[in-house]
């Protein structure tokens, strides 16, 4: 299951407005066949996966797939129950139950009415390749990830607003690779007009991978290619956006971290010292130094030549 959570990633965000799954096929110890959510949401995984497979091998293989196959025909395709009932294999795994109402238990309740075992998991894996997708379901709004990248002493800019560049190259380039995975990406209105920046991904055979851009502003777009915001809330009336990504600056970042919308923390941190510039965020808010603890868990650190990279999650009940 965890080798399909990563094979979900090749569908992220092209797959939109369909989430990105992705499904296995394992005979005697070995995976066969392999499937992910081609762009557009056409086909799906399980149908990429089983395609071809002879009948004799599906009766005796497991078919893992990262989310509830789907019950709800559509002019676009069959429902993924059906094409599995179809198949018959002997077993099917699944990683994470579906929550759109379309489908909500009704997948697995069609494979096992056909007598095909099935195994629904609560696999976080499988949730961390859906996280778009489960919360949109759920908390109706994209997954939110925020970007920081910063001095050892927390500066984003000198005190003029000069920013270019903190962190090295590696360090951008693994941004880019991230841009390549939002749906869209987003600024505040200080940071667009003092940077203009161009918010796309300039990895090579990566281009066509920019996402759509974002300004948090009160105002109008400030550029034909933007689309304005007037605030984080706003982001639920984002159609068919699973991931935003936001770059910044300082204001943005702390707009979003009130109002409680940031899911995921990237912190850059480049091996240099600024002092007297400006901070990467602007005020939180905060009572007392306890509201500050318990709300962010380490998830990932590397290091990207000379820069160090930390991901964190936001804990939530």
């Amino acid at each position: 299951m965890a080798a399909a959570a990563r094979l979900a990633m090749r569908a992220r965000p092209l797959s939109r407005p369909n989430p990105g799954v992705a499904a296995l096929v394992v005979y005697q110890g070995r995976i066969i066949a392999r499937g992910w959510t081609r762009p557009g949401g056409r086909p799906h995984a399980e149908a990429e996966a089983l395609a071809g497979l002879a009948p004799q091998v599906l009766a005796e293989a497991t078919l893992y797939v990262t989310l509830e196959p789907c019950a709800h025909r559509s002019e676009r395709g069959p429902a993924c129950a059906d094409l599995i009932v179809a198949a018959r294999p002997a077993r099917v795994v699944v990683g994470q139950h579906d929550p759109d109402p379309r489908t909500s238990g009704a997948g697995i309740a069609r494979l096992e009415a056909a007598g095909i075992a099935t195994t629904l998991l609560d696999d976080p894996a499988s949730a961390a390749s859906l996280a778009g997708f489960l919360t949109r379901q759920r908390m109706h709004r994209p997954w939110v990830t925020l970007k920081l990248a910063m001095s050892l002493d927390g500066c984003i800019a000198m005190a003029d607003g000069s920013s270019r560049w903190i962190t090295g190259e590696t360090g951008r380039a693994h941004v880019h690779s991230r841009r390549a995975q939002a749906d869209a990406i987003l600024v505040g209105g200080g940071t667009w007009r003092a940077d203009k920046p161009s918010l796309d991904v300039r990895l090579p055979g990566l281009e066509h991978r920019s996402p759509q851009k974002l300004v948090l502003t009160r105002g109008p777009a400030p550029a034909k290619d933007f689309t304005a915001i007037s605030s984080p809330q706003a982001i639920a009336e984002l159609e068919g956006v699973q991931y935003l990504y936001v770059e910044g600056g300082a204001e943005a970042a702390a707009a979003f971290l009130v109002a409680d919308l940031v899911d995921e923390l990237h912190l850059y941190r480049a091996p240099i010292l600024i002092g007297d510039g400006r901070r990467s965020l602007g005020a939180l808010g905060l009572a007392n130094l306890a509201e500050a603890h318990d709300r962010w868990q380490l998830a990932e650190r590397r290091q990207l030549g000379s820069d160090s990279f930390e991901a964190y999650l936001r804990c939530r009940n």
